[in-house]
């Protein structure tokens, strides 16, 4: 090669460097936060991708902002991780979206740091291995949507702040050891929540403040909570699915108003007595279960009730009638 071609070839080096310099969108100080997190994490193969010659808006499980190029969505799921969430995650202030699912070696608490996303809309940190109580600070991420705690080993009681999210439709805190009783604030929340606080050790009634609450979805079961459900329902409202099976509950099903939107009822498991109302031969029910209560009478004929399986019904003091046993 001639003398002459190497400043050119020198040129073209510095060039390709310099485009390289201005092509990465990635914000450098959201780099190198990423970049603790994964050292935090003993660079686990699952977060290879995020090599430092990279722009980390192409690495693997973390997304950019189209015009501000920060990052706005850190997902993780199902690899091989171990360790606990570092408290670098609240150096990334732009997060609408962070996510920890399925990562059973991820231990420790709830990461106080996380409280420094005020952007934050939706935070799950689910199927993990985390211990303590649920944070009072998440009642000032106030652009919360949806909060997922599910299947960790969480305890103490719940935080009635939760109430305080004024944009929140969905909270999962099931499959917990959480206990004490069920905030009655949680009947201020925003109307059409999805609830689920299944599977822990709730004790106490069902809140009153529930009459004036119009849920979507709830599940309660697997709980120790006594008392009347009926605030549950009511003919105004627009919840769908309802299950609150494998408690203590005890009321009269006959007086229970249901709404016209129900599709799926499971009580199974409880103490309820009275008998089936006529009015679920008007529901399209998908789903119902009233095993094992304390119910009598004849199962009302119409609708979806005969197509259920006997066992849906069984095991009550005095229910009769098909898909049971006709009355005597």
């Amino acid at each position: 090669m001639g003398s002459t071609s190497r400043p050119h070839l020198c040129l073209f080096c510095l060039a390709l460097l310099f485009y390289s310099a201005i092509s990465e969108l990635c914000n450098p100080q959201d780099k190198k936060v990423l970049l603790k997190i994964k050292q935090a994490f003993n660079n686990p193969y699952i977060l290879a991708s995020w090599n430092p010659n990279n722009d980390c808006c192409d690495w693997y499980t973390v997304t950019c902002d189209a015009t501000s190029h920060r990052i706005n969505s850190l997902t993780i799921l199902a690899g091989n991780l171990s360790g606990q969430i570092p408290p670098d995650v609240g150096d990334l202030p732009y997060l609408t979206n962070l996510e920890f699912h399925k990562l059973s070696n991820v231990t420790g608490y709830i990461q106080p740091a996380i409280v420094k996303l005020t952007h934050l809309k939706s935070l799950t940190l689910s199927w993990l291995n985390l211990t303590g109580p649920i944070p009072d600070f998440l009642s000032k991420l106030k652009n919360l949507t949806s909060i997922d705690f599910s299947f960790n080993q969480l305890s103490g009681s719940i935080p009635p702040s939760l109430s305080q999210l004024p944009n929140l439709n969905g909270l999962r805190l099931d499959r917990n050891k959480l206990s004490g009783p069920i905030p009655s604030s949680f009947g201020n929340f925003p109307q059409g929540l999805y609830l689920f606080l299944s599977h822990n050790q709730l004790t106490g009634s069902i809140p009153s403040s529930f009459a004036h609450m119009d849920f979507n979805y709830i599940d309660l079961s697997r709980n120790k909570l006594e008392g009347d459900a009926s605030v549950v329902f009511g003919s105004n409202k627009t919840i769908q699915i309802v299950d609150l099976s494998r408690n203590l509950l005890k009321f009269n099903l006959s007086k229970v108003v249901f709404p016209k939107s129900l599709t799926s009822l499971d009580l199974n498991h409880n103490m309820i007595y009275g008998g089936l109302p006529l009015e679920l031969t008007t529901l399209n029910l998908q789903y119902l279960n009233v095993s094992y209560n304390r119910l009598c009478g004849q199962i009302p004929v119409g609708g979806k009730l005969q197509s259920f399986d006997y066992s849906n019904y069984f095991h009550n003091r005095c229910l009769c009638g098909s898909p049971l046993p006709s009355c005597k």
